[in-house]
């Protein structure tokens, strides 16, 4: 299949790269009343509700909750084809997405949606391997034997010594995804796995939060960033802030805060710190920002090059203000999809020959982040609240957001008996038992509990 294009008749082809929300609401923008034809291309078969990976990586949830083939989705769209494979390139010149198998996808107009990575600040290849992120099923999944793999071998383990960097955790990075690990890994400590146990003490574990900026929640107004350190603090997370992250291995992770330098013993290293943009901005050959997102103008085009547009994580987008100034777009999910939405309503215009729409504008409709069972905080246009109230804000946008009826009911379904149980079923894991490392196997594995 050299040429899409040419294989799908002679209406104007649109090829998506990347079916995260922006691509996603691109897609269904487009829609199936005959304007265009339109091929998604995107490594992973599925869509995934990124706020809630979390929730997979602590067992709360399974994968299908929040996971949905694309394919299926969209199955009602007939002028949509689903392409399961690696872009490695775009040739602008010639209109061609470059595929890793060799094959070129035909385009009259594309949009970019490949979203981001994980950056470690240039230290990937020392830190990646030891500080897991959060990114992807495969990434959660990871994640989730970690931290339960911890606990089985510090139960496994004779002595206080051995046990103690299997029983710590650390999370790094004090954004949302940072404070709802640490909240849920308290949770998970304190309560869902009490009384599983006979040699140790899950309660024991100590969960530690590193935020190197002041305070937590970053982006939250001063006053509910402190309502949730106290709730995380509640919860039993240490939180440290002004905290600067020098080094990770296989054995913990060293910190310089206050002019000291510290080393915290760690078997269960979670990033959560930075995010980098795809790869596949460099390959455009346009100008980017600090961070690697692709400048693009108030119609989310690359320069030079209508026909291609840029949206989400990769995206550095301003947002033209009513007032005429304009304010920088945040990389978050709303605004993913309100870019995705804005581009494919431009290309619309463009082929029935009617007017654009107006430059990119993005609505912000706030932030939520939950700290644990019955704990958050909201920062809702002139509304900011915490607690109770906001953790149910929080659950039922949740919710609603989620792709598909059964996976909202079984979530609810789910989150309900989790709520009156403290239970987190999801807790299987592939790994067989291993020896720990650098701990002899213990002499007596009768009853104990003194950790």
């Amino acid at each position: 299949m050299s040429d899409a294009g040419s294989d799908r008749g002679k209406r104007p082809h649109v090829v998506i790269v990347g079916c995260g929300f922006g691509g996603l609401e691109a897609a269904r923008t487009l829609g199936d009343d005959g304007l265009v034809d339109i091929t998604i291309i995107d490594r992973s078969n599925h869509h995934l509700f990124q706020p809630l990976l979390y929730q997979v990586a602590t067992a709360g949830l399974s994968a299908p909750s929040i996971a949905a083939p694309i394919r299926h989705m969209l199955r009602r769209q007939r002028n949509v084809t689903v392409l399961m494979a690696e872009v490695a390139g775009i040739d602008k010149q010639r209109g061609q997405v470059l595929l890793a198998d060799g094959q070129q996808i035909a385009y009259d107009h594309l949009i970019v949606a490949s979203g981001a990575t994980h950056s470690y600040f240039g230290r990937e290849a020392d830190w990646a391997e030891h500080a897991p992120g959060l990114k992807t099923l495969a990434d959660a999944f990871k994640l989730r034997a970690k931290v339960l793999m911890a606990f089985e071998q510090a139960e496994v383990l004779d002595e206080e010594g051995a046990r103690r960097p299997w029983l710590n955790f650390v999370v790094i990075g004090a954004g949302p995804t940072g404070v709802e690990m640490a909240g849920t890994l308290a949770e998970i400590a304190r309560h869902t796995l009490k009384n599983e146990f006979r040699r140790i003490d899950p309660s024991r574990a100590q969960v530690l939060l590193l935020e190197g900026s002041p305070r937590v929640l970053q982006a939250f107004q001063p006053e509910l960033s402190a309502k949730a350190q106290t709730q995380l603090e509640g919860l039993g997370v240490a939180v440290r802030t002004g905290a600067r992250v020098v080094g990770i291995d296989a054995e913990g992770v060293d910190v310089e805060q206050d002019g000291r330098r510290e080393r915290i013993p760690a078997r269960t290293v979670v990033w959560a710190a930075g995010v980098a943009a795809s790869p596949l901005g460099r390959n455009l050959e346009v100008p980017l920002d600090r961070a690697g997102r692709v400048i693009v103008d108030g119609r989310l085009n690359i320069p030079g090059h209508p026909e291609i547009f840029v949206v989400g994580d990769l995206a550095a987008a301003q947002s033209l203000e009513r007032d005429g100034s304009s304010k920088p777009v945040p990389g978050v999910s709303p605004g993913a999809k309100q870019m995705g939405r804005h581009a494919a309503q431009t290309i619309r215009a463009r082929i029935a020959g009617r007017p654009e729409p107006a430059p990119f504008r993005y609505i912000d409709y706030g932030a939520l982040a939950t700290i644990g069972r019955k704990a958050a905080v909201a920062d809702v246009g002139r509304f900011q609240f915490s607690g109770y109230f906001a953790w149910l804000f929080w659950l039922f946008v949740h919710v609603y957001f989620l792709i598909g009826f059964r996976n909202r009911l079984v979530v609810l379904m789910d989150w309900a008996w989790a709520y009156w149980s403290f239970a987190r079923y999801a807790r299987v894991v592939a790994e067989t038992a291993q020896p720990p490392e650098s701990a002899a196997a213990p002499q007596n594995m009768g009853p104990e509990r003194k950790s």
